[in-house]
C-alpha cells in the first residue's frame, strides 16, 4: 500500500511507475495520471473536510466553556446565543464527520487496489514474452524414446488418479497414492530440511485458515478475493442477536418498524426489520464473523506473523519456512493446464519468507533466490531463471525471479519457484515495523517500516511433476532421485502397482 504523502509530494512518480507496469504504453500513463488525479482530489477533499471539522469541534468546545463563563456574570443573552450556535454546530458536525469518513474510505480504497513500484532495474515489458533470462543451470537429458508428460507417467504406474479425484472433489485434483504419495512427502520434508538445516530459515507450522486482515496484509485482497477459497461456519442464533443490535446501534435510520423492510428479526421480545442498507451491513458483519480463507501459500500467515508489531533491529533479517497445503481457485486459467497437476486447486509447497531492513533486502532476495536454486541443483533438475519484466510482475512486488524446470515430456520450462522483494509495500498494510539501532545523541529512533520478501523453496506438487519427467525411465518405472533416498525407506525405483 502507498504513501499518500508520497503521492501527494511526488505524483510523477507513481505515474511513471504505473506507467512502467503497463509497458509504458500511451493508455497505461493516461489511466495512470487519471487515477493519481482522482487520488490528490479524494485526498485534499478529505484533508479540507478534517481541517474543517477539527475547527468545528475546537468551536464547539470552547463556546461550550464561554456558556458555563457567559452565566457566571449572569450574561443570559450571551449565554443563549453561545448555546444556539453550540446546537447548530452539533446538526453540522455528524454530516462533517460521515463526509470525511467517505473520503477517508474511499482514498484508502483506491490506495489499496494499487499495485507496488518496480525497482529501477526491473526490464520493461507488458507481458511473460518480455521476461529476461537470466541463467540456465544443467542440461537438457538425453532419452533414448519420446518421454511421456507427469500424468501419463503417473497414471502408467497405476499410482495417480484424477478420475477418483473428480468423483471426490471436481476437476483439478488427484489422488495420489503407494510409494508416489511417499515421493510426494519426502520433497516436502527434503526441502524442510535443506532450508531449516543449511539455509538458516526457521520451520513454522501456521494456521490454514486466515481473517480478511490477514489476507489483506499481503495484498490477495480485495483485488484477488475470486482466486481464493473461503470457508464458512455457521452462526449460533445469540451471535445473529449481537450483529443485529450491532446494526441498530450503528445507524437507526436503517431499522424500521413491520413495513418496507427486506429482513426480520426479533429482539428482546419486539419485532424488528432491517432495510437495505441494513441488510448490506448485517451481511458484512456475518461474514466477517463466519468466514476465514484458506491460503493460498504460506506467505500469507508468515508474513503476517509480524504485523501490528515493532521488531529491534538486532531480530532482523528473520527467516521463516512452511510446508503447508495451498487451495488456489485458478479463476483466471480456465481451459489451461487441465489435464495433470500443473494447475491444481490444492497443492503442498514449501514457502520461504524474510523479514528485513530497508538497507538488506536487496541482498536477501539474491540470497532466497540462492536457497531456491539449491533445491533443484540437489535433485539434478535441469532449470533456468528470469527476471519478470514489469507487465508480469506480481501485484505486491517490487521485482522477481521465477525459477522455471525444465520438464522432458511436455517439452517445456515451467514455472517451479518465484522469489519477490516487495519493499516496505506489505509492511504498511500490515503495520509491521522495527526500531532501528542508531538515533541522534539523546533520541529514541523513530519506527521504520520493515522489507518483506517472499519465495517457494519449491512447490512440492512441480517438483513431483518435474522428478517424474526426469527420471522416467523407458518400461515406464522412475528412478528415485539420490537426494530423496534417505527419505524413501529403501525404494529406490517406482514401479508399476500390482
Amino acid at each position: 500500500m502507498h504513501d499518500i504523502k508520497w503521492i501527494r509530494e511526488q505524483p510523477e512518480g507513481l505515474i511513471d511507475a504505473l506507467a512502467r507496469r503497463g509497458g509504458n504504453a500511451d493508455a497505461a500513463k493516461t489511466d495512470a495520471e487519471a487515477l493519481v488525479k482522482r487520488l490528490l482530489d479524494l485526498d485534499k477533499k478529505r484533508r479540507e473536510g478534517l481541517t474543517e471539522l477539527e475547527g468545528k469541534l475546537a468551536r464547539r468546545n470552547a463556546a461550550s466553556k464561554e456558556i458555563g463563563q457567559a452565566k457566571a456574570k449572569k450574561d443570559e443573552a450571551t449565554a443563549q446565543a453561545l448555546m444556539a450556535e453550540v446546537a447548530k454546530l452539533k446538526e453540522t458536525i455528524p454530516a462533517l464527520e460521515s463526509d470525511v469518513k467517505g473520503f477517508e474510505t474511499a482514498l484508502n480504497d483506491a490506495l489499496a487496489a494499487i499495485p507496488n513500484v518496480p525497482l529501477a532495474e526491473v526490464p520493461l515489458g507488458k507481458d511473460e514474452e518480455e521476461n529476461v533470462e537470466r541463467a540456465r543451470v544443467g542440461e537438457k537429458r538425453a532419452y533414448a524414446f519420446a518421454p511421456k508428460q507427469h500424468f501419463e507417467v503417473g497414471e502408467g504406474l497405476g499410482l495417480m488418479d484424477f478420475e477418483t479425484a473428480a468423483k471426490l472433489s471436481g476437476a483439478r485434483f488427484v489422488v495420489n497414492k503407494g510409494p508416489l504419495a511417499r515421493l510426494e512427502r519426502a520433497l516436502g520434508q527434503f526441502f524442510l530440511d535443506l532450508h531449516t538445516g543449511e539455509h538458516g530459515y526457521q520451520e513454522v507450522n501456521p494456521p490454514l485458515l486466515v481473517r480478511d486482515s490477514t489476507m489483506f496484509g499481503t495484498a490477495q485482497l480485495p483485488k484477488f478475493a475470486e482466486d481464493q477459497f473461503a470457508a464458512k461456519r455457521l452462526l449460533s442464533d445469540a451471535e445473529y442477536a449481537d450483529i443485529f443490535k450491532t446494526v441498530l446501534w450503528e445507524d437507526s435510520d436503517i431499522a424500521e418498524r413491520e413495513g418496507g423492510v427486506w429482513r426480520y428479526f426479533v429482539t428482546e421480545g419486539s419485532r424488528y426489520g432491517l432495510n437495505v442498507d441494513g441488510v448490506r451491513r448485517f451481511d458484512e458483519l456475518a461474514n466477517a464473523l463466519s468466514a476465514l480463507w484458506l491460503i493460498p501459500t504460506a506467505e500469507v500467515p508468515l508474513t503476517n506473523l509480524v504485523r501490528e508489531s515493532i521488531l529491534s533491529e538486532e531480530e532482523l533479517p528473520l527467516r521463516l519456512t512452511a510446508l503447508t497445503p495451498c487451495f488456489r481457485a485458478e479463476a483466471g486459467a480456465a481451459g489451461r493446464d487441465t489435464r495433470g497437476m500443473i494447475r491444481q486447486h490444492q497443492f503442498n509447497k514449501v514457502e520461504m519468507v524474510s523479514i528485513t531492513t530497508p538497507e538488506q533486502s536487496a541482498d536477501e532476495h539474491e540470497r532466497m533466490l540462492a536457497c531456491a536454486e539449491a533445491v533443484l541443483k540437489k535433485l539434478d533438475l535441469h532449470y533456468r531463471v528470469v527476471t519478470l519484466c514489469t507487465g508480469d510482475m506480481g501485484f505486491a512486488s517490487q521485482k522477481t525471479y521465477d525459477i522455471e524446470v525444465w520438464l522432458p515430456g511436455q517439452g517445456a520450462y515451467r514455472e517451479i519457484s518465484s522469489c519477490s522483494v516487495c519493499g516496505d509495500f506489505q509492511a504498511r498494510r500490515m503495520d509491521a515495523r522495527y526500531r532501528p539501532k542508531d538515533a541522534p545523541a539523546g533520541q529514541k529512533p523513530s519506527p521504520r517500516f520493515v522489507h518483506t520478501l517472499n519465495g517457494s523453496g519449491v512447490a512440492v506438487g512441480r517438483a513431483l511433476v518435474a522428478v517424474l519427467e526426469t527420471y522416467q525411465q523407458e518400461d515406464g518405472s522412475v528412478v528415485v532421485p539420490e537426494a530423496l533416498k534417505p527419505y524413501m525407506g529403501g525404494i529406490t525405483k517406482i514401479e508399476k502397482a500390482r
